[in-house]
């Protein structure tokens, strides 16, 4: 049976529209919070209720934290829900835009549109629900909040404690959860809680045409986001020859490495999407006739279970053998243009440099004029200036390279944000796999609903920053690469490890997310779904 106040809330939320980076995310911050005050418990005991204005926001935007202790015993055990409240935003809808977070205007509207047959006939079916954010994610954060309301009603018949935390910018940079993690820290330490679960009610989809299965993820596949910095020698176009043109370098980094199966990561008998090339380009700044001395470029990695050493090793290895077929390229192409213009034929060589930033700075560290401090300048100066911050490292490299007079071709590979740790229940946790293979089993049987396990949720998460499966080794290589990390993206590391939860993904059910057709399902998500989540909590929480 579909529950109507977790329907009816999903309207009101998707009304907000609480676009990523617009004020829209404080709007619905403001919103959660009044939601909450407005229940009875929270009323007896507003210590429980924690808004969280994040750090030097210029949108005010706020976590919205609420812990309902159980008073039926004395269990320490504590289940975290969690979701985000942010959207993409409305481009796609085009003249639709004005009610694209109205899903009654919009489904209205739509009806008199073409639509792809599939679309119109949910449209028709009355068992979705469109509008942005509707699938994701706010339909299940509707979920969480009413059964929390609901469970809060009677704390006396609960047993354990639940956590709720909604979190704004999930769509890019995941400020919400990182910032609450100290939050999540404190209250563990503060009332003795033992977190045992972490449920994400993020949007789940078809796999393929025809599925019709709900997957439950035991896991979050990780990301990081590998950039080279490409510095060649530059020269005029009329001897383009005795020039190492960087672009062309950051080109074939692209032709062999974007879509590249080489660097999928199988764990589990589940294997990530290759890397995608998210930015590449060179760094003149005018135009001139001389070719790119300078060029960058960096690559969305998804990570399963590779550590940052394999998978520093392979782009390290790639880069070198770019290095060598441009080598190879230039002096046969030169060759061939000697010939034919029967001129004298002589090789121009290079010292093939490609190194990690840590070795780069390692080695600069030692030249005399090296400043720590100056880097941390750098960084500041780049901040005012409102440089990307997947490109301040640019500068300091420049400066590094500097110090150790190195003109030539130099190619330095170093990461930057977001990065997205990688986790999931492994066979250690073998008690929870058995109680969530239990719980979908009966769900299953009792509402002709066909279920799946998978390891890793495959698109990225806030779940991320709730369990780390890197070793501290692999940890290690990634920071040390990772310029300047603690100002360009303090991922609070240790509160991680401290709060070190295992971190599921339940989920709403829908379709097109990020598209204009977004669109959540109605009888999963508001009648199936919450039974399944309810019998998950009370089994985590009672399984002695």
């Amino acid at each position: 049976m579909v529950d109507l106040e977790m329907l009816e809330l999903t309207r009101k939320m998707v009304r907000i529209p609480s676009i990523n980076t617009t004020a829209g995310e404080a709007a619905i911050g403001e919103f959660l919070e009044g939601y909450f005050r407005e229940l009875p418990y929270f009323q007896q005991h507003p210590e429980y209720l924690i808004t969280q204005e994040l750090h030097e926001d210029r949108l005010h935007r706020r976590n919205v934290i609420a812990l309902l202790r159980g008073e039926k015993d004395d269990n320490p055990k504590t289940v975290i829900l969690h979701g985000h409240t942010d959207t993409v935003g409305l481009e796609g809808y085009g003249a639709l835009e004005d009610v694209a977070c109205n899903p009654d205007r919009l489904m209205e509207a739509m009806k008199f549109m073409e639509l792809p047959d599939a679309v119109r006939a949910d449209l028709e079916s009355g068992a979705y629900l469109f509008g942005r954010g509707s699938c994701d994610m706010k339909s299940g954060d509707a979920v969480f909040m009413v059964l929390i309301k609901r469970l809060s009603e009677h704390p006396e018949e609960l047993s354990g404690n639940l956590i709720i935390s909604l979190n704004p910018v999930e769509e890019n940079l995941h400020t919400g959860i990182i910032e609450a993690l100290p939050v999540l820290a404190k209250l563990q330490e503060q009332y003795g809680l033992q977190y045992v679960l972490a449920m994400n009610n993020d949007f789940t989809s078809p796999l393929f045409e025809g599925d019709e299965a709900k997957t439950i993820y035991t896991g979050i596949g990780g990301k990081v986001l590998p950039c080279f910095y490409i510095h060649g020698k530059e020269t005029h176009v009329g001897q383009c020859f005795e020039g190492f043109d960087a672009s062309m370098f950051a080109a074939e980094l692209v032709h062999r490495i974007h879509l590249s199966g080489k660097f999928s990561d199988t764990y589990n008998g589940e294997t990530t999407n290759p890397p995608s090339v998210l930015k590449i380009k060179d760094l003149k700044t005018w135009y001139n006739v001389q070719t790119a001395k300078e060029a960058l470029v960096y690559f969305n990695y998804f990570v399963h279970n590779a550590s940052m050493e394999e998978i520093t090793k392979g782009l390290l290895d790639e880069a070198k053998e770019v290095f060598d077929d441009i080598l190879t390229k230039i002096h046969t192409e030169f060759q061939n243009y000697c010939n034919v213009n029967h001129q004298n034929y002589s090789e121009y060589n290079y010292e093939k440099r490609v190194l990690t930033y840590d070795a780069l700075y390692g080695m600069a560290s030692k030249e005399a004029g090296f400043s720590a401090e100056k880097i941390r300048d750098i960084v500041t100066g780049e901040q005012m200036r409102g440089i990307d911050r997947r490109e301040i490292p640019i500068e300091i490299i420049r400066y590094l390279l500097k110090l150790l007079k190195f003109t030539g071709p130099t190619v330095v590979l170093y990461y930057a944000a977001p990065f997205c740790p990688h986790s999931t229940v492994k066979s250690d946790q073998q008690q929870l796999l058995d109680l969530l293979t239990k719980v979908i089993g009966e769900i299953g049987a009792e509402t002709d609903t066909t279920f799946r396990l998978m390891s890793f949720y495959p698109s990225l998460s806030d779940s991320s920053y709730l369990r780390i499966d890197d070793s501290e080794a692999s940890m290690d290589m990634l920071l040390r690469n990772f310029p300047e990390v603690e100002l360009l993206y303090p991922v609070p590391i240790e509160a991680i490890r401290k709060v070190n939860v295992p971190a599921i993904n339940v989920g709403c059910y829908g379709k097109d997310a990020h598209k204009w057709t977004e669109r959540v399902n109605i009888p999963y998500t508001f009648g199936v779904l919450p039974e399944l989540e309810l019998r998950l909590i009370h089994g985590v929480l009672e399984t002695k």
